[in-house]
This record gives structure tokens, C-alpha cells and sequence, in this order.
């Protein structure tokens, strides 16, 4: 079994990581930790967990000290020095935070203000969006969990621009969130009077995401590529869904686009190229480490239209990590991950 532990047990993404790994058959839960509620069993934290999981929060290096691979799920900033630990402890590191996301030092310092305290660890660390960087991510020790619109953006647009069937400028990512991808911590926008009945965008053309998203595209492409990035907030709990506008190439049909997405998502589990006429929705990745993603070309303005869907949580946080520590650590992939999304 694969002892794991969880540090920052008691946020949102923590949270979900603490149920889908109870539920894994090749993992036992080792230790989770929590700062705010340390002490505390995480079952009084989150009342449906009781008697399925009272685990007490603990302190760090406890974490540390009882887990082959340890997951993070930390606000930027917080997990370089916990990365440090684990490797200098032989341990499995999986940061589902920002830290280690960002190749660039000055990308990381210009949009989270911080810097590399390790570069070494910084040039280890492996992007873990798995459909794209399966190889890479394979036996690794430490692992650049991706977010959750950085996982749905570069799954709806990688097919046409990696064939070139679409150009690379102007692309346009218009998404919309589930609240919960805010986090715990109560704000202004996430109050139920300011977000009930209502959809607003936030951060418009300045959200942390971005260059996380154009660098997928750059290591993709092998060049730079600029992306005007709107989120959206939804007043759902969950959810990701992404519309994304790229300019077609002269020639470039409806045929050849299916073609390339067939070729690239064909073979993939949890990304499932839906069906001519289909839209990808939210409603029907619910709780599932899914990705539905459905292409349509606008002829008349010689737009594709590729629309991706996810479960923030789950494919955008913690199912990926676990999907991550899978291939980390040589088992299935689809261990502990194959539950079907509910139908309603």
C-alpha cells in the first residue's frame, strides 16, 4: 500500500483528496495535516467525513514522517519548503498549489510575487497535466499538480494547434467557474447575496492562470503564444467549463479538426472527444475525473469554437493529483478514479 498524507487537509481541494484517496484500493491514508485545525479531527471539520474518516490533523513534519508521498494543497508561497523536506526525506511530493508550476522564475514572481528558494527542485519538478505529459510525469519524485482552468483550456484547444489546423494568435479562453474554486475563505464576491442568481467575471485579462495556461501551449508548440483569459463565477459548487475561440487556418475543415481530436483523445480515458452535435457540460463530469470536450466551427467567421468540461475538484485538483501519483508511482492511472459521474 501507498501511504499517503495530506498537508492543507481541511481546504476544499484537501478535502476532496482526503475522499477520493479513502477510496483508492492501492493507498492507505496516512496522515493529514491542517495549521488551522490542527489538533482537531478532520471529521469536525467537515461533518459528513464522521466515522469515515476521524483522522486528527497534525503538525507537518508528522505528515512528512509517516507518508511515501506527500500532497500539498497550500496557497502559493507555502510548499517550497515542505517540497525540501520530502526530497531530502526520499518522499514523493505533489504540489497542488502554484509553486512549483511556473518554469519561469520571473512568471512566478511577476504574478504570485514570490521567487525560486530552490531552483533545483524548481528545474525537477514535472507539469502534471497527465494526457499531455504522461512520459515525463512517470516515476518522478516531485510533481507540478496543474489547476483547474490550466487543465481545461489546454485540453480543449492542444489538438488543433499542435496540427496546425488553428492559429496560434488571437486565441480567446472564456470560462466559468464553480465557487468552490475560490477556496474556503469567505469573500466579498463568494457571499451568497453578491453570487446567488447572478454570473460575473473576475480578474478579467489579469488571473494568475494565464501564464500557466500559455506555457502549456509554449512547451506544446515550442513557441510563445499569447491568450486573452476571461474566468467567470458561477453560482454552482462545482465546475469548470471553458469556451475557447482559436482563427482557423485557410483550408481547415470540420473533418480535419475531428481527425486530430480522434487522434490525440481516442486512446484517453478521462478525456472524452463527445460526438458530433454534442456540447460539453458540467452537469455530466460532476464528481468525476473526467474531461468532456466538443469542437464546433463557426464557417461563417472561420472560428473553432472547442468547449472542454470538468469537475474543478476533481480533474481540475485533487483526481489529477491521484492520477499523478499513479503514474509516480507505476500503478494504473485509473486506480481509484474510475467512478461514473451521476446521471442528475
Amino acid at each position: 500500500m501507498i501511504r499517503a498524507g495530506v498537508i492543507g487537509a481541511t481546504g476544499y481541494a484537501g478535502a476532496e483528496l482526503v475522499r477520493l484517496l479513502l477510496g483508492h484500493p492501492e493507498v492507505e491514508l496516512a496522515a493529514v495535516g491542517s495549521v488551522s485545525f490542527e489538533g482537531q479531527p478532520i471529521s469536525d471539520v467537515y461533518p459528513a467525513y464522521y466515522r469515515l474518516c476521524d483522522m486528527t490533523c497534525e503538525p507537518e513534519d508528522a505528515v512528512i514522517e509517516k507518508s511515501d508521498v506527500v500532497f500539498t494543497a497550500l496557497p502559493s508561497g507555502l510548499s517550497q519548503t515542505l517540497a525540501k523536506k520530502c526530497r531530502g526525506a526520499g518522499k514523493a511530493f505533489i504540489d497542488m498549489g502554484a509553486d512549483f508550476r511556473l518554469k519561469r522564475e520571473a512568471d512566478y514572481h511577476g504574478w504570485y510575487g514570490n521567487t525560486f528558494q530552490y531552483p533545483d527542485l524548481h528545474e525537477e519538478a514535472v507539469y502534471g497535466l497527465p494526457e499531455l505529459f504522461r512520459e515525463k510525469i512517470a516515476g518522478t519524485k516531485l510533481v507540478a499538480n496543474p489547476g483547474c482552468y490550466t487543465t481545461a483550456v489546454p485540453l480543449a484547444l492542444v489538438p488543433a494547434l499542435e496540427t496546425g489546423l488553428v492559429s496560434p494568435e488571437g486565441i480567446i479562453a472564456n470560462c466559468a467557474s464553480g465557487v468552490t474554486g475560490s477556496g474556503r475563505k469567505l469573500t466579498q464576491n463568494t457571499h451568497f447575496p453578491e453570487l446567488n442568481e447572478s454570473m460575473t467575471a473576475y480578474k478579467v485579462a489579469c488571473h494568475r492562470h494565464t501564464p500557466e495556461i500559455e506555457q502549456t501551449f509554449r512547451m506544446i508548440l515550442g513557441r510563445e503564444v499569447t491568450v486573452t483569459f476571461v474566468p467567470h463565477l458561477l453560482p454552482v459548487n462545482r465546475g469548470i467549463l471553458a469556451t475557447c475561440y482559436a482563427k482557423l487556418l485557410p483550408g481547415t475543415t470540420e473533418k480535419q479538426l475531428r481527425e486530430a481530436y480522434e487522434a490525440r483523445y481516442g486512446e484517453e480515458f478521462f478525456v472524452r472527444f463527445l460526438p458530433q452535435g454534442r456540447v460539453a457540460d458540467i452537469k455530466n463530469v460532476r464528481l468525476s475525473n473526467f474531461c468532456d470536450v466538443s469542437i464546433h466551427v463557426d464557417t461563417r467567421a472561420g472560428m473553432l469554437v472547442a468547449i472542454s468540461a470538468i469537475d474543478n475538484m476533481v480533474k481540475g485538483a485533487a483526481g489529477q493529483a491521484i492520477q499523478n501519483m499513479n503514474l509516480m508511482f507505476g500503478i494504473d492511472e485509473r486506480t481509484g478514479l474510475t467512478a461514473m459521474p451521476p446521471a442528475f
